[in-house]
C-alpha cells in the first residue's frame, strides 16, 4: 500500500474511530436522492427508454494507519476505457453476483486482492447514473487489518490511499470543465498531491461529503 504523508488541501482532525464508525452508519441511513455524471449539466438531454447496467463499487476505508484513509486505484494507461483515471476498485454485476455489494467486493479482491471476508460493509450511498451507462452503487466499507495488495495487471497502474478528512471536506472540492463531444461539460473534481480525483469517481465522494457534512450539522 502507498501511503501519502502530505496531503494537499484543506483538512480537518479524524474523530476517534468509534465516533468515526457511527458518523458513518448515520450518514449512510440519511435519506438522500441519487447522483450522475449530468448533475451540473442540466441541459443534456438523456435518451429515453434508456438501459442502465448494475454496477457495485468499494469504498474501502483503511483504519490501520495513522489516520482513515480511502484505498483508490489508477487505472492502466493502456486500458480502451477511462485510461489513467483515478477509480474505486469496482465494476458491474456478473450473473454470478448475488448482488452489487458482491461485485464490489469480489472486483476488489480482483483487482486489489482484498480479500472479500476483510471489509466491514457499513451501508451504500445513493446510486451514481454515469454517462457509460450503468447505475452505480457505491459500497462503503471499513477495512480494520492490513492486506497484501496486488493490483491487477493490465488493468490497475497504481494502489493508493487518500485521508478520509479530506475527501469529506466540501471545501476539497472544485468543479471544473473540459469539452467533451463537442460540448462543455461540468464536473466534480478532489485534487490530492499528484492524483487527479475527478468526475464519476468524485462525484460518489462529493455525496459522501455532503452526508457526513449535513451530521456536523445535527
Amino acid at each position: 500500500m502507498i501511503w501519502i504523508p502530505q496531503p494537499s488541501g484543506l483538512m480537518r482532525t479524524s474523530p476517534p474511530v468509534n465516533d468515526l464508525i457511527e458518523t458513518l452508519r448515520t450518514a449512510l441511513n440519511r435519506p438522500g436522492g441519487g447522483s450522475s455524471d449530468f448533475d451540473l449539466n442540466p441541459e443534456t438531454v438523456l435518451p429515453e427508454n434508456r438501459k442502465l447496467r448494475p454496477a457495485g463499487v468499494l469504498v474501502p476505508i483503511t483504519l490501520v494507519s495513522d489516520e482513515p484513509r480511502v484505498i483508490l486505484t489508477k487505472r492502466s494507461s493502456a486500458l480502451k476505457h477511462h485510461p489513467g483515471q483515478i477509480a474505486f476498485p469496482g465494476g458491474k454485476q456478473d450473473e454470478g453476483d448475488a448482488d452489487v455489494t458482491a461485485a464490489a467486493l469480489r472486483e476488489a479482491r480482483e483487482e486489489i486482492g482484498l480479500p472479500e471476508d476483510l471489509p466491514e460493509v457499513l451501508g451504500h450511498l445513493a446510486q451514481h447514473e454515469t454517462v457509460t451507462s450503468f447505475m452505480v452503487t457505491p459500497v462503503v466499507a471499513l477495512i480494520h487489518q492490513p492486506f497484501n495488495v496486488v493490483p491487477e495487471r493490465g488493468e490497475v497502474d497504481e494502489v493508493f490511499s487518500v485521508p478520509l478528512t479530506h475527501l469529506t471536506n466540501p471545501e476539497n472540492y472544485i468543479v471544473e470543465s473540459r469539452f467533451w463531444r463537442g460540448v462543455r461539460r461540468k464536473y466534480f473534481t478532489v485534487p490530492y498531491g499528484p492524483y487527479y480525483i475527478w468526475g464519476a469517481t468524485a462525484r460518489m465522494l462529493r455525496g459522501l461529503a455532503a452526508r457526513m457534512e449535513d451530521d456536523d450539522a445535527n
